[in-house]
């Protein structure tokens, strides 16, 4: 389907508006989105639902990405990644995540202004909720559950929220509906002083 492409094929930085206050926490470059495109959620499924949902929010200024030079920009959002290359079957590695904490530990310092972050799927919780124990916040035991709509505010650092991850199989599937995810923006949007 690909095949007059040159794929980025390397691993993958975040991208979005460097100011922003609500921080999206994805899984992995998919293999022939983001690991084709260079950008994250570009040119894949879960970039059409979930661009589509940041612009009903005015937060993106287009409701799709098909290319990392397609004019989309990002108003308050900053999308990063807890795995910087395509894994194999859309599956990271323990060693993987590991391998990459530091990549989302030193873009989350470079976003100053971040109040609110998004965990898309399990992975993005856990790697964020590591994330805050490396920076020296008191996560408590047990560990905050994850789960669609699910909220840990932990003292001293931004809101994490948690959403099923906007992977096709969620999305065509109704686990995750868009009045679901446009209503998990919305609170996103409240708790950030987004308006």
């Amino acid at each position: 389907m690909y095949r007059d492409w040159t794929y980025w094929g390397k691993p993958v930085p975040g991208f979005g508006d460097p100011d922003a206050r609500i921080v999206l926490v994805g899984l992995a470059p998919a293999a022939h989105g983001a690991n084709r495109t260079g950008r994250m959620f570009t040119g894949d499924r879960s970039g059409d639902f979930l661009f589509a949902a940041l612009h009903r929010a005015g937060l993106a200024n287009q409701p799709t990405s098909v290319s990392r030079d397609d004019g989309l920009s990002l108003s308050n959002v900053f999308i990063v990644a807890t795995v910087r290359c395509a894994p194999p079957d859309n599956q990271p590695s323990p060693e993987e995540i590991v391998q990459c904490q530091r990549f989302l530990d030193e873009e989350l310092a470079l976003l100053r202004n971040r109040r609110v972050l998004v965990a898309l799927g399990a992975i993005g919780w856990d790697a964020t909720l590591r994330h805050f124990e490396r920076q020296g916040f008191a996560v408590p035991r047990p560990r905050p559950k994850f789960g669609h709509g699910a909220r840990a505010q932990i003292e001293g650092a931004p809101l994490l929220l948690g959403s099923f991850h906007v992977s096709q199989q969620n999305t065509q599937t109704g686990r995750l509906t868009a009045n679901m995810f446009d209503a998990l923006v919305a609170d996103a949007k409240r708790a950030a002083g987004v308006s």
